[in-house]
């Protein structure tokens, strides 16, 4: 074989691995977002119920503006996205959601969320 050719299965080899590479990154990344998307939609679904608790009268099983008392409901501590925990205020809730696979290392996805009577904040850490 010629130099000319030896080159170009060279050069051809490099290009298909730096392909490899960033798709394998791009992968990657995507996947890290889905997980987090994952997290945050449980976590929406949580504040909708602590609002819910929130604006529902105390005679009716609710907090009447007050979030003390409210526990995530059964069967919805964890799931196949992730974990979640709160932490209870009287004016506002803090649902920390942390994801079941491990992301970059033993790093998980997490995300807090803070929920007021009608609005929330998320603060993404992972």
């Amino acid at each position: 074989m010629g130099q000319q050719q030896l080159l170009l299965i060279v050069v051809g080899l490099i290009i298909v691995g730096i392909a490899v590479v960033v798709g394998l990154n791009v992968f990657f990344s995507n996947a890290v977002n889905a997980k987090r998307d994952n997290v945050i939609s449980d976590l929406l679904h949580l504040a909708s119920e602590a609002q819910r608790y929130y604006k529902t009268p105390t005679s009716m099983g609710g907090g009447s503006n007050d979030f003390t008392g409210w526990v995530i409901p059964k069967g919805l501590e964890t799931n196949a996205n992730g974990h979640f925990t709160v932490a209870l205020q009287a004016d506002n809730v803090v649902i920390t959601g942390i994801g079941n696979e491990a992301v970059q290392g033993n790093d998980s996805v997490k995300v807090k969320m803070i929920v007021t009577g009608y609005s929330y904040t998320t603060n993404i850490i992972h």
